[in-house]
């Protein structure tokens, strides 16, 4: 079969135009898997978020309420005690700036904590018990009405031994007759070191 010189050129630029296609295309699909072997592969985190349950805060009412030491009151010369019925707290301040931080237990609904500005009076004591309640405390001192209302230590029965249900509710539950409930060594150290005429605020 004889073939013209035309038909000869077409078939070469037939076969030159595939093979140009085919080496693009072989081009294209190295270049497109480059690509795809370049794109960083996301990190996905699938570690869940633990929740940490509350730790009950545990109180001991027989020591001191900080790790640190109670201030030096001759040091400072505007002393006065701030209560906080909502913080269930007492703050032994010098002007504004806090020195110590007590907690407390103020008076329970109905036997409220008597709010507004007092002062520390002439009053106070070793113990005392109150028949009509069934409780006591040691280590009283008095900020209202000449004895009736108190800081003092957490409660005592009628054998001066202290009612521990009533002892833990200390910095947590506003759970007194009225009187301002302290730990044992906070109350001590009021009665031994607050001097008379120390302003005291409730609020």
């Amino acid at each position: 079969m004889k073939i013209s010189v035309q038909q000869l050129i077409w078939l070469t630029m037939g076969a030159i135009s595939v093979t140009m296609i085919s080496g693009f295309g072989h081009l294209f699909i190295r270049h497109h898997q480059a690509t795809v072997r370049a794109r960083p592969i996301a990190n996905v985190n699938h570690a869940t978020t633990k929740v940490k349950a509350s730790v009950p805060v545990t109180i001991d009412w027989h020591k001191p309420s900080m790790a640190r030491a109670y201030p030096k009151l001759a040091q400072y010369s505007a002393i006065n005690i701030r209560v906080s019925i909502k913080k269930q707290r007492v703050y032994l301040q010098n002007n504004e700036q806090v020195l110590y931080t007590m907690l407390a237990s103020t008076g329970k609904h109905g036997s409220d904590t008597p709010t507004g500005q007092f002062e520390v009076q002439a009053e106070r004591g070793l113990h005392f018990f109150n028949t009509q309640s069934g409780e006591g405390a040691n280590y009283w001192v008095s900020f209202k009405d000449h004895g009736i209302y108190l800081f003092h230590s957490v409660p005592v029965d009628a054998n001066n031994q202290y009612i521990a249900n009533e002892a833990k509710q200390l910095g947590k539950v506003a759970n007194s007759h009225g009187c301002i409930r302290l730990s044992i060594a906070d109350a001590k150290w009021l009665y031994e070191n607050i001097p008379t005429h120390t302003p005291v605020v409730v609020s």
